[in-house]
């Protein structure tokens, strides 16, 4: 369901305790509204549909490695919770969530009214809409989210001067990033185009026989490997090697959900030399063995 119907809203800090079931460990709001709040949650698994809320709430994952499920009518999307990706929910929309396990996360609830103040400010209309991200690899971003940490302790004073300074910088970068309709934006410097970016990910997706040394990675991009590693950890906030063995993590736990799969298939598919060595490399990464994980989901 689009933000711009006319529905019930309700705040986002209520529904979100409502659906994850605690407190917030640290929560910062201040007296003026228009620059909303950041609150840092540890919460367990969630089942359950999240309803419309009256702000946009923008977040990222602090030491946490967890399969995300979104379902919004016949539409699927998954991606992984993890350091250097966002997740948005925009303000409006409603949807059926599934995370397994825990996740320690850090959330900002964003008015429209910031995104139109700064678009005004930048002499462009605001989006009616910011679109839907789930597990979306963002570094800057997630930079950013995480830095609010640093408002949720200390002098109130300051504390309410950053987080307004922090929130007009975030709504900059989702009018930039995450919109239809994006403001010019100069990508960190040091990061890979986004023409090259898209093309290594695509490489390290693909399904093909495709050369993934760093090599040909650096090559197709025009940088030496040294360049490119540094580049590619800018942009993604992880280095090319780390990126592959997330994302293999998540094939192999959509791979572990069908029953009918075996574990001896799934490290096949993936790659790995046995199925003792795919054990071990997903039992270090997310404390479990692969039968286990798969167990626990029944």
């Amino acid at each position: 369901m689009g933000q711009g119907e006319s529905i019930d809203r309700r705040p986002a800090g209520e529904e979100m305790a409502r659906v994850l079931k605690t407190a917030p460990l640290q929560i910062a709001a201040g007296p003026d509204p228009s620059f909303g709040s950041i609150a840092r949650w540890n919460h367990g698994a969630l089942h359950d549909v999240v309803e419309p809320m009256a702000d946009h709430v923008i977040m990222t994952y602090i030491g946490t490695l967890q399969r995300l499920e979104r379902r919004t009518g016949r539409v699927f999307a998954s991606g992984t919770a993890r350091p250097g990706v966002v997740t948005i929910i925009p303000a409006g929309s409603t949807a059926r969530w599934d995370i397994a396990g825990s996740v320690d996360v850090v959330q900002l609830y964003l008015p429209q009214s910031t995104l139109q103040r700064v678009a005004a400010e930048a002499g462009r209309s605001a989006p009616e809409d910011l679109l839907e991200r789930t597990g979306h690899v963002d570094a800057t971003t997630a930079r950013l989210l995480t830095t609010a940490t640093d408002a949720l302790d200390g002098d109130d004073s300051l504390n309410s001067l950053f987080r307004q300074q922090l929130t007009s910088l975030l709504a900059t970068r989702l009018l930039a990033a995450h919109t239809g309709m994006p403001l010019s934006y100069q990508p960190t410097s040091g990061g890979l185009s986004p023409i090259a970016l898209s093309r290594s990910i695509e490489r390290l997706r693909s399904d093909a026989e495709e050369d993934v040394s760093l090599s040909a990675l650096a090559s197709e991009a025009g940088l030496s490997r040294f360049h490119f590693c540094r580049a590619f950890k800018e942009s993604t906030g992880l280095s090319p090697h780390a990126w592959l063995r997330h994302h293999r993590l998540e094939r192999a736990m959509e791979m572990l959900r069908d029953p009918s799969v075996s574990v001896v298939s799934v490290a096949a598919a993936l790659g790995y030399g046995s199925q003792t060595a795919f054990a071990a490399a997903f039992k270090k990464m997310t404390g479990e063995t692969p039968s286990d994980w798969r167990r626990r989901l029944r």
